[in-house]
Formats: C-alpha cells, structure tokens, sequence
C-alpha cells in the first residue's frame, strides 16, 4: 500500500461552545492542516495521484474555511468548532471530492498549535 501525505493551513477565528475556559471566548489559530490518502494502484508515471491534484482539492476546502468565523459556516452551525470537527470536516469533504481517483483517504490531522492535532480516521 502506498501512502501519501500533503500539508497546507488555513487561518480562521473560532470560538468552543459548552467549554469552560478561554477557548470559549473569540479567538483564532493558523491551523496546520495534513491529508494523507493510500492507493495499492499507481498510474503509468508511477504515481498513486498527483501531489498537485491532492494539493488542489484540499486547497478548495481550505478556501472555504480561510479567513472565516467556523461557528457561522454551515456545517459547524450549532456545535462547537473543535479540532476534532474540523479534522472530520475535511476528511468527509475530501473523500466525496475525491471518489474515482483511485485513492481512499485515510487520515486528516488538523494542528491547532506547534503542540496539539487532532485526527479522523474511518476506522
């Protein structure tokens, strides 16, 4: 099995909801954000994808989620805005997104901080 893994950010406000501390009140992270998919297959370059077509497709998520409050985007509406949710989000973005490829997703991490992620997985 082949894995590939790429790394881009994005910036946007938040704020945890039902959460007692700081995080509950307006603040913001550059978020790190690392996809990796997995193929058994590649194609006649020897590639599994194309690190530019695993770039854009992520980078079209993180274009909706740059810049923004997450608590007024849709998908967030009504829960809190939690690495956990984030990291999820895109998982589930990415695997609609890429359906046909020939990848499957296997991991989001999404790191907050130099020190903290959180991941989603299927399984």
């Amino acid at each position: 099995m082949y894995h590939l893994t790429i790394q881009t950010h994005f910036a946007a406000a938040h704020n945890l909801l039902n959460y007692d501390g700081d995080c509950e009140n307006l603040h913001g992270h550059n978020w790190k954000v690392e996809v990796t998919v997995k193929t058994s297959t590649l194609d006649d370059a020897g590639l599994g994808i194309d690190f530019k077509i695993l770039k854009k497709k992520t980078n079209k998520v993180m274009d909706f989620l740059d810049h923004k409050y997450l608590n007024d985007l849709e998908p967030f509406k009504g829960v809190s805005t939690s690495s956990e949710r984030i990291s999820k989000y895109v998982f589930d973005e990415l695997v609609d997104d890429l359906q046909g490829s020939g990848v499957i997703v296997e991991r989001v991490t999404v790191w907050e901080s130099d020190n903290a992620c959180a991941s989603y997985t299927a399984d």
